[in-house]
């Protein structure tokens, strides 16, 4: 299943969300076109969990600061494609109902806390995270929570055939959370180093927004 938008009003301009994906798509043609190279810039900016857990200072930038600069990199030009498309359908109800600052600041919240949850569980890697995935996994979680029955227009593979449904916001996220878990739970028993996906990052992003999002809202959209 690929979502594509949804049927979920917003009320004001979603300048935050755009903004987001403008600076994501030019640090990525700032990877892809340096001199140096994408995989050296990945891993000078990259979050690399042995580094943030002993804070040993061999990056440019001190340890903590690439838990930031990494939110904002991509491994690949899917990698980026894909993150956007979601932030986009998602992300601006979200800031909707949040407001621009609160909706800053909770991005960054969640992106730390899907850092911290990948670095927990891979302490010893040295491979680096990039991507605003553990982000946007707090938006997915949020929205989940907020709005689990807006309606998601979804394409649906079916061998070579393509059709578009419109489904429940709570099946196709849903869905991808349970993907994340069940490959989260086969990566810590199976795969010890390597690179990939960084799930627990996915998971912890989704939990922080899911869990939190109810005291991000503003007060009199809570009660």
């Amino acid at each position: 299943m690929i979502p594509y938008k949804d049927d979920n009003p917003i009320r004001t301009f979603p300048i935050i969300t755009i903004s987001l994906i403008i600076v994501n798509t030019i640090v990525f043609l700032y990877q892809v076109f340096s001199p140096a190279g994408l995989e050296k810039v990945t891993y000078a900016y990259g979050a690399i969990p042995h580094n943030l857990i002993t804070f040993e200072k061999v990056q440019p930038i001190h340890p903590v600061l690439t838990v930031f600069t990494s939110m904002f990199m991509h491994g690949g030009l899917f990698h980026l494609a894909g993150n956007m498309l979601y932030l986009w359908i998602f992300g601006n109800n979200i800031e909707d109902q949040l407001g621009r600052l609160r909706f800053i600041v909770f991005y960054i919240f969640c992106g730390i806390l899907a850092a911290s949850s990948q670095v927990i569980a891979s302490p010893d890697s040295i491979i680096p995270m990039v991507g605003a995935s553990g982000a946007i996994s707090g938006i997915l979680g949020a929205y989940l929570l907020l709005f689990p029955r807006a309606q998601v227009h979804t394409l649906v593979f079916l061998g070579f055939f393509v059709t578009v449904v419109r489904v429940p916001a709570l099946v196709v996220i849903g869905f991808w959370a349970v993907v994340q878990f069940i490959n989260g739970l086969i990566g810590m028993g199976f795969v010890k180093e390597g690179g990939g996906v960084a799930w627990f990052a996915h998971i912890g992003g989704f939990l922080a927004g899911l869990l939190t999002i109810k005291l991000w809202l503003p007060w009199r959209r809570q009660r």
